[in-house]
């Protein structure tokens, strides 16, 4: 791939939106308490997509040596000087390199890698990670480190979303932050997961999925909501995970169409890990179903094909 590639935006974030990663108080509580949990003292751990280097930092507080690699020349660069204001900084080697292709010069105790974006569209982390397995392997044999998230869980709601801004009606992609309140979405059924993943098993190569919604509230059908579960650790001992949420992704339909509890929709999708938002839209099926009433039969209404504008 070249540098212009828009599918490699995990490794190509502009510095500015690193800046606004700083200030995700969850994003960041979460893994700094998930790093304190999985770096042991004298840990060796490498870091794919290092950015500022504030991950880096955090398994520096108890790690012996972090490798944090960082392709963009400008980030690097910002990463090397930040680090050296804080404690343990000098622990941290920045290594300017792709993560697709680098390894560090000896086994490593744990792996972070967060290229996440919700629904593991545009961010490189499922290509990155199967990469980074396959080299490892073959250069130190098994087993693996200990990966930095865990896993994660992907889920899709059915919503009523408010496309109204100010007067102007613009149905198209929007991003929520998971800890506020939504005024402008109704969620029509709760989440369903449609997706697994463990970062130490095999990854796959598509996120696909076909199912049927039970739709719990009446109201009119015109998006879906993707959620994406980051499992940061998994703390075993106390029954317990550390999680990060990415921002959830609303996706509008092109045909609303008006649902009454009972009902249900069925879906259907399909897109590589790392893709650009239009592969999923433009495989994007929703047909919804009603009840017939006084029995369980169900007929098609219509096909809800995804807005792709």
């Amino acid at each position: 791939m070249s540098i212009l590639d828009p599918r490699e935006l995990g490794q190509y974030i502009p510095l500015h939106y690193h800046y606004n990663m700083l200030n995700d108080i969850p994003r960041m509580q979460g893994f700094r308490a998930a790093l304190d949990y999985a770096v042991h003292p004298g840990a060796k751990v490498l870091e794919l997509g290092g950015g500022t280097g504030v991950l880096s930092f955090f398994a520096a507080q108890k790690a012996s040596k972090v490798w944090c690699v960082e392709r963009n020349p400008e980030l690097a660069a910002t990463a090397r000087a930040t680090l050296a204001l804080n404690a343990d900084g000098d622990k941290v080697e920045v290594v300017e390199a792709d993560a697709f292709t680098y390894l560090p010069p000896e086994p490593v105790d744990v792996v972070v890698c967060e290229m996440i974006h919700v629904a593991m569209l545009r961010e490189q982390q499922i290509p990155v990670l199967s990469s980074f397995k396959e080299r490892y392997l073959a250069a130190f044999g098994p087993p693996l480190p200990k990966f930095v998230p865990e896993a994660c869980i992907q889920a899709i709601q059915p919503v009523q979303q408010s496309f109204d801004f100010e007067g102007y009606y613009a149905p198209t992609i929007l991003f929520q932050d998971p800890t506020s309140q939504q005024h402008r979405t109704v969620e029509l059924a709760p989440p369903t997961a449609y997706q697994v993943l463990a970062y130490e098993e095999a990854l796959p190569p598509i996120c696909c999925w076909t199912g049927r919604l039970a739709l719990s509230q009446a109201g009119t059908l015109n998006a879906l909501r993707f959620i994406t579960k980051n499992i940061l650790a998994v703390v075993a001992a106390e029954g317990r995970t550390i999680d990060w949420f990415s921002q959830y992704l609303i996706v509008p339909l092109a045909m609303p169409i008006d649902v009454a509890a009972g009902s249900w929709v069925e879906v259907s999708f399909s897109y590589h890990p790392g893709a650009p938002f239009a592969e999923l839209t433009s495989s994007l099926s929703v047909t919804g179903w009603v009840r017939r009433p006084g029995n369980c039969t169900q007929r098609p209404s219509q096909d809800l094909s995804v807005a792709t504008s």
